[in-house]
């Protein structure tokens, strides 16, 4: 508890404390009236509580500390209760909040590319050497015009850069060198930007992979076909994380490694990407690592692994030439709107926790920023497809059943006609199409799919090592 004296003589007004060493402290507040002195000694125990039990200011403390004079201020700070209000520039305090994060070991290279965009939005408005502790909210407020009206961002732009904005303020609330933030209620409008959605069919896809020499086939059909972003997944899947025997695969994931728990997912080798995966396979050198290989591989890696992250380098070009082949128009994001396209069609048959899993986002990722509405919805809502009944039959080759299990659930039904229903249902058949290195398509029975899995099928030798023979249908 704090407590007010006045000095008989001069009525000089003085505020004492015992402070957390249990000396007692005194502030001097010179001739002002009881009043006044009552009401600062509530701040000061205020204060002074705070320190004790390491708790932060509320807004009420904190926006009084921030407008007391610098005489009273420096008093306070000398009885240890707040920081000592040394001037801190705008500048200075952007460039020391940068090396922390450069130097921190877990920020990516293309957020310090961000954040340097974003001092330079926030120098370029506010004065030369401004204060940050006098940046109003009003002044906040005004910054975010200046991007609508004077840099006329787009608002998903804005919205993004504002958020990373309020958390750099908040750092320098936490840190105690500003009492509060002056962004903490300036808000950018997220606007889902529906242009540059567009759902591209598997037909069109083939249709690229047609034109395409074999190390552009297998990075389309792991695009549309397998989900993996491109270029950062696509091109670091090794031939050690592919499994064809089980249909599974490891992904690495660069976007998501600085999140705990997360650098990798397994994803099915969905049957449509499985004639093109293998194509890959028989065409790989032995000892080949990586999936996409040889010096085109390693070209496509070294220009697209850069020191400030992953880009699309050589990549756009490339396709968009391919896709003038095939006779088709551009899309507005080629990689993305195929991994999109993908995300929206296993949803028509799996659980939105499931596809989430399998492509490496959260359901509301997904919701906000992949699944579409497409045409084949329309179709199916008009012609009652929705409400046929119509069971999916779980994929054998995936989860192989043994006959009992088989004649249990099915009765004396063939399994031969179970396994090719539910092959037919989720487009896995061991006949598989691919196009070939001529253009034209070619049909073969899959080397790694058996027409009725065997007992011993789960503890069969792994692809996953190179020289290793496939298992041959017998």
């Amino acid at each position: 508890m704090a407590s007010v004296s006045t000095d008989g003589k001069n009525g000089n007004r003085t505020i004492q404390f015992v402070g957390q060493d249990k000396k007692r402290r005194s502030i001097r507040l010179g001739k002002i009236n009881l009043k006044q002195a009552e009401s600062l000694r509530t701040r000061v125990e205020s204060l002074h509580a705070a320190l004790i039990a390491g708790l932060p200011w509320d807004r009420d403390l904190s926006a009084w500390v921030a407008s007391i004079g610098d005489d009273l201020a420096a008093k306070l700070a000398a009885v240890g209760l707040i920081p000592p209000r040394n001037s801190r520039t705008l500048a200075a305090f952007l460039d020391g909040f940068i090396a922390s994060r450069a130097s921190d070991g877990t920020t990516k290279p293309s957020t310090i590319l961000t954040y340097h965009q974003v001092r330079s939005d926030l120098t370029e408005h506010f004065p030369a050497g401004a204060d940050l502790r006098n940046i109003t909210p009003e002044q906040a407020d005004g910054f975010k015009n200046f991007y609508q009206q004077v840099r006329k961002l787009a608002p998903t732009t804005i919205h993004r850069r504002l958020k990373l904005i309020r958390c750099i303020f908040e750092t320098g609330v936490t840190l105690k060198v500003m009492p509060s933030n002056p962004f903490a209620d300036v808000h950018g409008k997220y606007v889902r930007n529906k242009d540059r959605e567009q759902y591209i069919p598997a037909d069109d896809a083939v249709k690229v992979l047609a034109v395409a020499q074999p190390v552009w086939r297998t990075i389309i059909a792991l695009s549309r076909f397998g989900g993996l972003r491109c270029p950062s997944e696509v091109l670091t899947l090794k031939w050690s994380d592919v499994d064809l025997v089980l249909g599974k695969m490891t992904v690495t994931e660069p976007k998501n490694e600085r999140h705990e728990g997360r650098g990798y997912r397994v994803v099915p080798i969905f049957a449509r990407l499985r004639p093109y995966l293998e194509e890959a396979y028989d065409l790989a050198q032995p000892g080949e690592v990586y999936v996409i290989g040889g010096r085109t591989g390693s070209t496509y890696r070294a220009a697209s692994n850069s020191a400030n992250g992953w880009k699309n380098a050589n990549l756009r070009t490339t396709f968009l030439k391919l896709i003038g082949r095939a006779g088709l128009l551009p899309w507005p994001r080629l990689f993305h709107n195929m991994r999109a396209s993908l995300e929206t069609d296993l949803m028509q048959h799996h659980p939105i926790h499931v596809v989430a899993a399998w492509l490496g986002n959260t359901p509301k990722i997904a919701l906000a920023h992949y699944l579409q509405t497409t045409e084949g919805d329309f179709a199916k809502a008009i012609r009652g497809g929705a409400e046929s009944g119509a069971v999916v039959v779980q994929n054998p080759v995936q989860a192989p059943a043994s006959s009992d299990e088989q004649s249990n659930s099915m009765g004396e039904v063939n399994a031969e006609k179970v396994r090719r229903s539910a092959a037919d249902a989720l487009e896995c058949s061991p006949v598989q199409t691919c196009i070939g290195s001529d253009g034209g398509t070619r049909t073969h029975t899959s080397r790694f799919l058996r027409p009725v899995p065997p007992s011993n099928w789960a503890t069969s030798p792994s692809l996953t090592r190179r020289g290793v023979e496939p298992l041959l249908p017998g």
